[in-house]
């Protein structure tokens, strides 16, 4: 259990104030085991409270203090699941109160407030706390003196207006771990389908050509090598980037797109690289540019091939070294990125007429994936309409007749 990530929740950090204000008491946590891992790191407030406050500053005192917590996390224990708060004596003689905290029917630990006495101290009792105290800490006799006049006191009243809040923090807790969990429980939906999304499999297509894709898809997905789409428009470049991206190590990473036709020279470098601030007029402060939003994942680069030559130069530095300088910036950025590049030209014809760079084309033509147009796979098209037909037709009867007539229509 995690308390550190409750201790921060805003109604656990108002509530610490209040009961603070309010009874000059300290608000802790103890896990499972009956721990309060704070007092073990001495990561704590000192509590206003002198006696509690030497005590916690001692070996001995910090062992009996965790002693009388461990006693009311056995008495969470044997209540066998029972929500209210209970209360005991600690080894000072003053009280300690706690709220068992459980999620999905699961005891978790406790919220507790320790250090006060149920009604006011005489001179008597004062005696009886320096009395215990000399064990623990010898030397802070004096300044003890009148401290028991010092002590929270929280008559049944005061007491049952503190379980309440405690009982209330807990709920807090719950309810925040129960949203945690159906969020997780969402988020991982949503990759699962996701990923099935962008499975080989669902790639619609059956012909000798698109096996062949699917083979090359297979070799890729698990490697880090650039790898170049060719295709026409409409043949699907970037669903097979995103199914590769989905059937490898960085699944689980970012996939970020970019078609280099849709911007200018200047507009796509920004948006490629990033730019400081002050690089040119209306950059109010530095933006990160896709490579870095792209760290530890995947970049499509679609229609790489109308990329300018000075952002080619660009490209391949992140290429060979991964690294870039942002529009204005002068401290290189280093990324790990796996670019996947797409575009419907003939780079080797680009490379010979010296529109494209021949470098660079060797760096993003590792493993080249070339994506047939539907003319030239008509063995896909029952395969293609049966598909929409079932994804656009609620009327399943409608669908299969319509397939049975274009198969009909096919024998002709």
């Amino acid at each position: 259990m995690d308390f550190e990530k409750h201790q921060n929740l805003h109604t656990i950090v108002m509530l610490r104030d209040v009961i603070r204000k309010w009874w000059q008491v300290e608000l802790s946590f103890a896990d499972r085991n009956g721990v309060v891992h704070d007092w073990q790191r001495g990561d704590f407030i000192p509590p206003p409270n002198d006696f509690c406050r030497l005590s916690l500053g001692s070996r001995e005192g910090m062992r009996r203090c965790a002693q009388s917590v461990r006693v009311l996390h056995e008495k969470f224990k044997a209540a066998k699941k029972l929500r209210r708060s209970m209360s005991h004596d600690c080894h000072l003689r003053l009280s300690i109160v706690g709220a068992p905290l459980y999620i999905r029917n699961e005891y978790e630990g406790f919220l507790f407030v320790e250090g006060f006495a149920r009604q006011p101290l005489t001179p008597g009792d004062g005696q009886v706390l320096m009395d215990k105290m000399r064990d623990i800490a010898p030397g802070a006799q004096a300044e003890l003196e009148g401290a028991w006049e010092r002590v929270p006191v929280l008559d049944g009243s005061e007491l049952s207006k503190l379980s309440d809040l405690l009982e209330f923090a807990v709920t807090e807790i719950e309810n925040q771990e129960v949203e945690l969990t159906r969020k997780e429980e969402t988020i991982q939906s949503m990759a699962s389908e996701l990923s099935n999304r962008y499975r080989f499999e669902k790639i619609i297509g059956r012909s000798g050509a698109m096996n062949e894709v699917f083979r090359l898809m297979e070799k890729v997905a698990n490697s880090d090598s650039t790898v170049l789409i060719n295709g026409e428009s409409g043949t699907g470049k970037e669903l097979v980037a995103r199914a590769i991206h989905h059937n490898g190590p960085r699944k689980d990473k970012p996939f970020v797109v970019q078609n280099c036709s849709a911007f200018n020279d200047n507009l796509l470098e920004s948006a490629l690289f990033g730019h400081t601030r002050g690089a040119f007029t209306g950059a109010l402060k530095d933006k990160k540019g896709l490579f870095e939003v792209a760290d530890t994942g995947t970049f499509f680069l679609d229609e790489v091939g109308d990329m300018s030559p000075a952002l080619q130069v660009k490209l391949l530095r992140v290429l060979q070294e991964g690294t870039f300088l942002p529009v204005g910036g002068t401290q290189s950025r280093e990324v790990d990125v796996r670019v996947i590049a797409a575009t419907h030209k003939d780079l080797g014809e680009m490379v010979k007429r010296g529109e494209f760079r021949e470098d660079l084309y060797y760096r993003i033509n590792v493993i080249r994936l070339q994506l047939p147009p539907l003319r030239e796979r008509k063995d896909d098209l029952p395969v293609l309409i049966d598909h929409f037909l079932r994804k656009h037709h609620r009327e399943g009867q409608r669908a299969r007749g319509c397939t049975k007539r274009w198969s009909r229509w096919r024998r002709r």
